[in-house]
């Protein structure tokens, strides 16, 4: 059995244990290694994250899928924990979207989120967003479905129609598209708590909830949420907002003193950095390597 295939029957077991999954952005593959050295059981890579530090640029389209799928293979090769990647709209149509699953599945995610929004698509949290046809979802997941390649890979269905048309509509629409055989329910940016109860209250398959801090949907705690019966609930960009405002106060602390003045409550040590990246262990493998009979 691969690593790969390991992850997926990893994310497939947690999805049927008892039991909240909380899972966090990771935008680059130090923050994945930091979240699993936490103690997360999954990681994440959204869209909005991926952009913002491949790019420089909002989420609004501007990955394509090599370039996404290339950001999961690195994070998903360094880490030892189920990573769930966004796959936007799957780049397409059906066709595109059998593409999309088996590059992610190629590349070591353990799970691919996919959404109705129009292509090319914006943050869920933007305003101004527009949704295909329920029934042309229904078709990419249908696609999607049989593309995957290993049944242990989860396919999580999200819809952004909470905007455009209304919770009933998106709850609606949820429950179509799981029943067409998606894994795991997503109701994009509901806008109260009130809201967030009544998906909990009229979708029966697993739920994912999208914690984002000063985004639409309020922020409840993971105890609240698995009280109400979701599975997952995700933390998608805040790692993101923690590091660019540290980044920030950094230089402008360098730039108007002249010096970085690191606080140990502020800042990672130079050692510990080191023992997150592995240091010694590949300093060894060098070593070995240099003292093998092929060695220079």
């Amino acid at each position: 059995m691969s690593d790969k295939e390991k992850m997926t029957r990893r994310l497939r077991r947690l999805l049927e244990e008892p039991g909240i999954i909380r899972s966090m952005g990771a935008h680059d593959v130090l923050t994945a290694l930091l979240i699993e050295r936490a103690g997360f059981e999954t990681v994440f890579l959204g869209g909005f994250g991926a952009s913002a530090s491949l790019r420089g640029l909002p989420d609004l389209g501007f990955l394509d899928l090599e370039e996404m799928a290339a950001a999961v293979e690195r994070m998903a090769r360094r880490i030892s924990i189920p990573l769930i990647a966004d796959g936007d709209t799957g780049y397409g149509g059906p066709p595109e979207v059998e593409r999309c699953v088996r590059a992610f599945e190629d590349a070591g995610a353990a799970g691919i989120l996919l959404e109705d929004q129009v292509f090319p698509k914006r943050c869920g949290h933007f305003d101004g967003n527009a949704v295909i046809p329920a029934a042309e979802m229904v078709a990419k997941l249908e696609a999607a479905l049989g593309a995957r390649r290993d049944d242990d890979f989860v396919i999580f269905a999200r819809t952004d129609a909470r905007q455009s048309e209304g919770i009933d509509s998106a709850i609606e629409r949820i429950n179509c598209y799981c029943s067409a055989g998606a894994d795991v329910a997503f109701i994009e940016a509901p806008q109260s708590k009130t809201e967030i109860a009544e998906i909990a209250a009229r979708v029966e398959y697993p739920k994912f909830a999208n914690m984002l801090s000063f985004g639409k949907t309020p922020l409840l705690e993971a105890a609240e949420l698995e009280e109400m019966g979701f599975k997952f609930v995700v933390a998608p960009i805040e790692t993101l907002l923690v590091s660019a405002r540290a980044i920030e106060l950094l230089a402008e602390t360098f730039l108007r003193d002249g010096s970085s003045r690191p606080r140990k409550d502020e800042m990672m040590s130079f050692e510990e950095l080191k023992e997150v990246l592995d240091l010694e262990k590949y300093l060894r493998l060098r070593e070995e390597e240099g003292d093998s009979p092929d060695g220079g």
